[in-house]
């Protein structure tokens, strides 16, 4: 079974972030040009305080008729309180039920209490379709008689 520290190996060490006095706009800037989703929100003492994501600025700038220029991150993020994560031993089977049961798309990773990286409902898809198709490969083997 593939766990998050599996998915983190194969990735990029870098977790984008922003402060939260920063406005919409700017992250949304930065998210486009990271071609990224969401970004975690760290304040000036290097504490995450929250994330970020692209849903949450459809749901809370647009819709609420805000303007993201004028509107800081920290108005419409996820506060670390009411944030979903995971740790690096996590199965990747279990971020797909938590992603799917709380319709998330983002998933924070934390060793303890220090952010280690972020993954997304992409990544979480990829690698179980990864770990399906080599067991369906394996057991292919056996049947025709490799083994």
């Amino acid at each position: 079974m593939q766990r998050v520290s599996d998915i983190l190996k194969s990735r990029a060490k870098q977790i984008w972030s922003i402060r939260p006095e920063t406005s919409v706009f700017d992250a949304l800037k930065l998210m486009a040009e990271k071609e990224i989703g969401a970004l975690m929100v760290i304040d000036k003492n290097d504490k995450v305080v929250g994330i970020i994501s692209e849903r949450d600025y459809a749901r809370k700038i647009i819709l609420k008729g805000r303007t993201s220029v004028k509107t800081p991150v920290k108005d419409i993020m996820t506060p670390v309180t009411k944030m979903f994560r995971v740790k690096p031993e996590t199965l990747v089977d279990d971020c797909m039920v938590l992603m799917t049961g709380k319709h998330v798309r983002h998933l924070p990773v934390f060793d303890k209490s220090k952010i280690v990286g972020i993954i997304s409902i992409g990544d979480v898809v990829k690698a179980t379709i990864s770990e399906k198709d080599s067991l369906i490969n394996h057991l292919s083997d056996y049947i025709g008689g490799k083994y």
